[in-house]
């Protein structure tokens, strides 16, 4: 499912036009990307949580090359569903 679908769905379901839908999910999504940007994950009940993970310094290979190189530790978004979200996909 894309956003143009997804905006379309929520428009049919709600009666509210697809302009407005269209500009609550794209808030909704920049206020997700900027809070994360900052340093906090994100938590909706029942959904699931958007969070950093923390990747640390490792020791990488470049083959082309045959040299060693190391990959700095970083930070990674990542979505972790809620339980009641994936016993919901399981049972589908």
């Amino acid at each position: 499912m894309t956003k143009a679908e997804i905006v379309a769905d929520i428009a049919t379901k709600t009666g509210i036009e697809k302009v407005a839908v269209q500009a609550v999910v794209e808030s909704l999504m920049e206020t997700i990307k900027d809070t994360m940007v900052n340093g906090e994950n994100v938590y909706l009940r029942g959904f699931g949580s958007f969070i950093i993970k923390e990747r640390a310094e490792k020791t990488g290979r470049n083959i082309s090359k045959n040299t060693t190189i190391i990959i700095p530790a970083h930070n990674i978004p990542a979505f972790k569903p809620a339980k009641t979200f994936v016993n919901q996909v399981k049972n589908a």
